[in-house]
């Protein structure tokens, strides 16, 4: 089979579709070029990580670098070694923030998402409403009231004023109990006639019925933590995350301008990666984990 077969099988349709083969590969060409331009700003900062200072600041602006360089990377290494606080500190106090927020979050909104989504109970649809209003609040307009609730709780310059908080996350909730409401009622009678008790029909049934949900639920709450440089939360230097570590790095001027362009790379490569591993699992899982009574 030749190379220009197996294209052309590529997008003739398997089954009768309402559309013809030209319109098919003029919607392949649609979203080829969109995809093409969204992956843009991703190459231009790759570039830019490698561009030497006498690139970054040419008039006009070149696109793909001439003469790549390593001494971005280097500097930064440099600068990070004669910190008075180890570079390991920051990664340290990053992976313990990121890892325990997004899979406690996972935990915590599965195991509340699940009684609501299938048992009935007094009070159930109203605590419900109360997730869904809660979603119309931006951070920004909770600011305040969180930051009086960890004052009062003595977890400011603590890690817990970040980690739990990210914990009651309203979207993830709402995610996971109406991905549960689609699992078969039948299928939890049938485990637990079967001798199944609850936390075992939760951890051997549902929570694998509902893989896209809280892979979809790490793909977004890891960023956002992978991000965060503290807020007014942490003062302490000691408890500082590697997102603000790295942003005073380049707030020495135009003379880190290539500093600044190889931290943008680093930081995010970790979401871009995880992203890149976990989108192929969450799309066949939900090609093949549809369930019907």
């Amino acid at each position: 089979m030749t190379l220009y077969s197996r294209v052309i099988g590529a997008f003739r349709p398997q089954k009768r579709l309402n559309r013809s083969f030209t319109v098919s590969l003029m919607l392949f060409g649609l979203l080829l070029a969109f995809g093409s331009f969204m992956v843009l700003p991703l190459i231009y900062t790759v570039n830019n990580a490698f561009k030497p200072l006498d690139e970054l600041f040419i008039f006009p602006p070149r696109f793909l670098v001439r003469n790549p360089t390593l001494e971005n990377f280097t500097d930064l290494v440099v600068i990070m070694g004669n910190s008075w606080v180890p570079f390991t500190r920051y990664v340290a106090n990053t992976l313990l923030i990121t890892l325990v927020g997004t899979a406690g979050h996972i935990l915590l909104a599965s195991a509340a998402a699940y009684p609501l989504a299938k048992f009935k109970f007094p009070g159930s649809n109203m605590l419900f409403r109360i997730v869904v209003l809660s979603l119309m609040f931006s951070p920004h307009v909770t600011a305040i009231p969180n930051y009086l609730v960890m004052s009062q709780l003595g977890w400011i310059n603590t890690q817990a004023a970040i980690i739990v908080p990210s914990l009651a996350f309203s979207l993830g909730l709402f995610l996971m109990k109406q991905f549960m409401e689609q699992i078969p009622d039948a299928l939890i009678e049938a485990a637990k006639i079967d001798g199944a008790n609850e936390y075992r029909v939760f951890w051997q049934i549902v929570m694998p019925n509902v893989k896209p949900a809280w892979l979809t639920l790490m793909i977004l709450q890891f960023p956002a933590l992978w991000g965060t440089d503290g807020g007014s939360f942490i003062y302490s230097e000691n408890l500082k995350t590697l997102h603000y570590a790295l942003s005073q790095v380049i707030q020495g001027g135009i003379a880190r301008a290539g500093v600044g362009a190889a931290v943008a790379l680093l930081l995010m490569t970790v979401p871009i990666l995880l992203f890149i591993i976990s989108q192929s699992s969450v799309i066949q899982t939900m090609a093949t984990s549809g369930m019907k009574e």
